[in-house]
């Protein structure tokens, strides 16, 4: 694997001086060369193989300026020879035949598209992230990978494949970690994923979360139903747990009034009322209250 290498290169103000004085001195000699062949003596003109070399290295060096902003970065190559990276911000200059290779060191955001992949248990379902990632190794990026920006798209949605394969979408077993119900969780094991894969690449994974998250269309509509009795149940347990804590109470109460000699229920007249009170709590329509005029046993 390749390693980055931190390159030191010379103030390009310093150089700038320096270049310009080195151009105009070409200059300034070509043109008198020229001057003394015209006038003095044809002779002179073999000066112009000193001079003009002297403009031509000038303008060469020139091409050794380049500038660096902030968390950006140069990678320098030599004949094919990578000779190490400029990471700090400013006005350069270096070997003008270094080939220079840019890389933004900033945070990216790539978003994946909405894969249609299977979950544990076999369901269809509709999956896409977004992953935070930087360029942390330029020598990596350039030359361990081909096109590190695709390989790192590549690899994020081959992840989430992976991951959606791992987990159910939700109604896991007790303890177990769903899709749906542990995202923080689930992005924590995305995210290790994806630092595994694109290491090589010299990226670091600072953040990946699940952005859409749903059954697949083919079979939406019969999970929602599945959803909506499940909700039904749930309402109904509690109602019944609600009513039967009541009618305890009313019962405990009525004993109570047994013992002062208030009132008088034997099993019967207990089971019935805890019939009719049931009914009241639990029923989903208004109840109509009727008179007995008779006794229980009439």
């Amino acid at each position: 694997m390749s390693h980055e290498k931190r390159f030191e290169a010379r103030s390009g103000w310093a150089m700038l001086v320096f270049n310009i004085l080195v151009l105009l001195s070409g200059v300034a000699a070509t043109v008198f060369t020229i001057y003394l062949t015209n006038t003095l003596s044809e002779q002179c003109a073999w000066f112009l193989f000193a001079t003009i070399p002297a403009f031509v290295v000038g303008i060469i060096l020139l091409v050794g300026h380049f500038t660096l902003e902030p968390n950006e970065a140069r990678a320098l190559l030599l004949f094919g020879a990578y000779k190490g990276t400029v990471r700090d911000s400013g006005f350069f200059w270096a070997n003008p035949f270094y080939t220079k290779q840019r890389l933004s060191l900033r945070s990216r955001n790539m978003e994946t598209q909405r894969l249609k992949v299977n979950d544990k248990r076999g369901n269809p379902i509709e999956i896409a992230a977004v992953v935070v990632w930087r360029v942390n190794d330029s020598a990596q990026a350039l030359f361990d990978v081909e096109k590190y920006e695709q390989y790192v798209h590549v690899q994020s949605e081959s992840a989430l494949r992976h991951l959606a394969n791992c987990y159910a979408y939700d109604h896991g077993e007790e303890g177990e970690i769903t899709l749906r119900s542990a995202v923080d969780e689930v992005s924590e094991a995305l995210q290790k994923e994806l630092q595994e894969r694109l290491g090589k690449a010299g990226v670091v994974v600072e953040e990946a979360r699940l952005t859409h998250l749903a059954y697949a269309s083919e079979i939406a509509g019969a999970m929602l139903r599945r959803q909506q009795a499940e909700a039904i149940i749930a309402a109904r347990k509690m109602i019944v747990h609600g009513a039967v804590s009541m009618v305890q109470m009313a019962l405990e109460e009525l004993e109570e009034l047994a013992e002062k000699q208030v009132v008088e229920l034997d099993n019967e007249r207990k089971a019935s009322m805890v019939s009719n009170l049931l009914v009241v709590l639990c029923g989903e329509a208004e109840v109509t209250p009727v008179v007995n005029a008779g006794t229980l046993y009439s």
